[in-house]
Order: C-alpha cells, then sequence, then structure tokens
C-alpha cells in the first residue's frame, strides 16, 4: 500500500509567513501525483513536510492510514530524489544505487538484482563502475532516481528533478519514470513548475498557488476545465484566452459585448450564458476559428505577431480594448502583420468564470 492523506495541512514559518494554508488531498496507492505551481506557491514545503524535513504547523499527514506528524523521516518508510543529484562522489554508480539497500542489510544477490535491473530501466548500465564526477548533469540525475527507486517504499517523493535537463533529455527520463512508476505500481508525489510535464506525467495534478490549493484533478480536467482563472492562466501553452463580457441593454436584441464588441448572442450559438451582467469568458487558443468569406467572425482585430511553430501556426491578434488573443491554426496558415481579420469561438469550449471571485461559474449560473 501507499496512500497519503493530507488533512487541512499548514506551514508557518517563524515571521507568520503562511507559506500552505489549509491543504487537503488524497494521494491514492499507485498514483502519480504532480504538485504543480510556480516559485513560491508552497509546494516543496508541503512535499518536505509529507517527508518529515519540515515541522507540519497544524493539519495532519497520514501514509497508509498512519499519523506521521510526529515521526522522523527515516521512520515515513518514503524514497525520496532530489533537485540537486546528492551523489556520493567516492562511490560507483552502482555503489551509490545500492546504498540505501546496504543500510537495510539487503542480501548480495538481491543488491545485485535490484541495481542491475534499475540500471537498464534508466538506461545507466554503461556507467555503473563510473564515478559521478565523470558523468554528464542527465546521467547523475539519473543515478539519484535510481538510488531512489531501487528500494520498496511506500511513498516515493521526486522534487524538481528534471529541472537541471535540457529539452531532450527531459523528454526522455520523465516517459522513463513514468515507465517506471507503473511497471512497479509505485505511488508518486512530483515537485515541478513545469506545467507540461506535469500533464505529460500524471494520473493527478494538483495546482497550488499562494499556499493554497486550486484545483486537484485528472491533467485532462485541469486543461479543459480549469477551476478558476489563475489554473486557467497557468496550464496550457498558450494560456488560455480570457474576455470580459457584459451584457447589452438594448431593448430585447439580446446581445454582449466581448471585450468592447458588439456581439449578437445567436452569433454565439451558445446554449447558456451565466445569468448576471458582467463575467469572463475563457477559450482555449485552438479552439478559436478565424473567419473566412464563407463563414466570417463575429470578433474583429489587427494580426500583433506572427510565428510558423512546426506543425502549427501561432498568432496574436489585438482587438479593439488592447487585449492580446493567441490563434493556433495550422502549419500552411499564413498571415501578414497588421492584417485585419475576424474570428470565433468553438461553442461547445467556451468557459465561464466570476470575475470577483475568479472561480468557474456553470452556464445560466
Amino acid at each position: 500500500m501507499g496512500t497519503v492523506e493530507l488533512s487541512k495541512v499548514w506551514k508557518i514559518y517563524e515571521n507568520n509567513f503562511e507559506a500552505v494554508k489549509g491543504v487537503s488531498a488524497t494521494i491514492q496507492d499507485g498514483e502519480f501525483v504532480s504538485l504543480l505551481g510556480p516559485s513560491g506557491c508552497g509546494k516543496t514545503s508541503t512535499l518536505r513536510m509529507i517527508a518529515g524535513l519540515e515541522k507540519i504547523s497544524r493539519g495532519d499527514v497520514a501514509i497508509d492510514g498512519i499519523r506521521v506528524n510526529e515521526l522522523e523521516p527515516g521512520d515515513r518508510n518514503i524514497a525520496m530524489a532530489f533537485e540537486s543529484y546528492a551523489l556520493y562522489p567516492h562511490l560507483t554508480v552502482f555503489e551509490n544505487i545500492a546504498y540505501p539497500l546496504r543500510i537495510r542489510k539487503t542480501p548480495e544477490a538481491e543488491i545485485q538484482r535490484l541495481v542491475n535491473a534499475m540500471c537498464d530501466s534508466l538506461g545507466i548500465s554503461s556507467y555503473r563502475n563510473q564515478r559521478p564526477s565523470s558523468l554528464s548533469g542527465g546521467a547523475q540525475q539519473r543515478t539519484g532516481l535510481a538510488r531512489a527507486l531501487v528500494r520498496s517504499a511506500s511513498l516515493y517523493l521526486l522534487d524538481e528533478v528534471l529541472s537541471h535537463l535540457d529539452a531532450n533529455e527531459r523528454v526522455m527520463l520523465r516517459g522513463e519514470i513514468r515507465r517506471v512508476q507503473k511497471l512497479m505500481k509505485l505511488t508518486a508525489l512530483f515537485v515541478t513548475h513545469d506545467q507540461l510535464e506535469a500533464l505529460a506525467m500524471s494520473d493527478r495534478i494538483i495546482v497550488m498557488n499562494d499556499g493554497e490549493l486550486q484545483q486537484f484533478g485528472t491533467p485532462e480536467e485541469i486543461y479543459d476545465t480549469p477551476a478558476n482563472l489563475f489554473v486557467a492562466g497557468f496550464v496550457g501553452e498558450p494560456a488560455m484566452n480570457t474576455f470580459l463580457v457584459e451584457r447589452l441593454k438594448d431593448g430585447g436584441s439580446h446581445s454582449i459585448a466581448i471585450a468592447g464588441q458588439k456581439v449578437a448572442l445567436a452569433d454565439l450559438r451558445l446554449p447558456a450564458i451565466p445569468d448576471r451582467e458582467k463575467f469572463i469568458m475563457g477559450i482555449r487558443p485552438k479552439n478559436l476559428i478565424l473567419g473566412t468569406a464563407g463563414r466570417p467572425g463575429y470578433l474583429s482585430g489587427r494580426v500583433h505577431t506572427f510565428e510558423v511553430l512546426g506543425d502549427f501556426t501561432l498568432s496574436s491578434i489585438t482587438l479593439g480594448h488592447g487585449d492580446l488573443v493567441f490563434k493556433v491554426g495550422d502549419a500552411g496558415l499564413r498571415l501578414a502583420l497588421d492584417q485585419a481579420v475576424t474570428f470565433s469561438f468553438d461553442p461547445e469550449k467556451v468557459l465561464f468564470y466570476d470575475v470577483e471571485t475568479t472561480m468557474r461559474i456553470r452556464p445560466g449560473h
């Protein structure tokens, strides 16, 4: 088993700085969960409280149903890999990985089997007799991961373990981590500020900001239905477009203003909109539809920037109120700077948010 329960967990430092504010979440056995958020959001403090490296100010942490608030790190049956490689420089790759097994007096034949299997899984078998100083950063990080994963534990804590690697190494290693985790059915908590890593690797994602849990859900839920405007803006590249919408009182013609431009509700083809005078409309860049002669859009603007990025095109469009809209189209699309364009939305993909609370609201509410 490897379940983790956080119950209204707080971390308050000596200067009364509230780094973590009442976070509650349950990580299921065999689940890979990412703690995602910007620097200073409280994700590392949360991980360190689970590990026993930081004292819990309020609330409870339970691992496998056992409250661990007062337990020392070594008594929590956790394994941890750090952002810094933290390898023993005088030991070979093999001996670094074998170290946690040796201190637990694992039989030598079992050590050989486990370490060799882990080296094979993470692609470092050819380095097993080398010392860390002769390795690349990627090989050192793989060694640190192997050392954390080689032993049996209830929970594996991975703290920004991909942050120092180049783009190709990150992509390769995140796939290997996920494969090992799935094959071994490990329960893992992965701290990252990179939303692409979280979306690619996770069963579920905890999004944090300013010490608070913003949303806890699957990658699809986090991306497709962000719970608030922070999640909408933080997850997704490019970020979700948001527009201020105002109902227009013009004698029952049923129109609204989106970013200052009048649009008939019939043109939007939405099943319903929030029952309030002002709200925020959100739409992912890929769900914008560029206007054509046969199907003109109901919003207009001018091309501000234009980029062809491999198999898609990315453009920002300036509206009358100065808002920028990102448009992702096909790779063959060609636009010109300052070109006048029209566009519309996929009505099935539009989300709504409260102006004051920034929380998502259901259509018609």
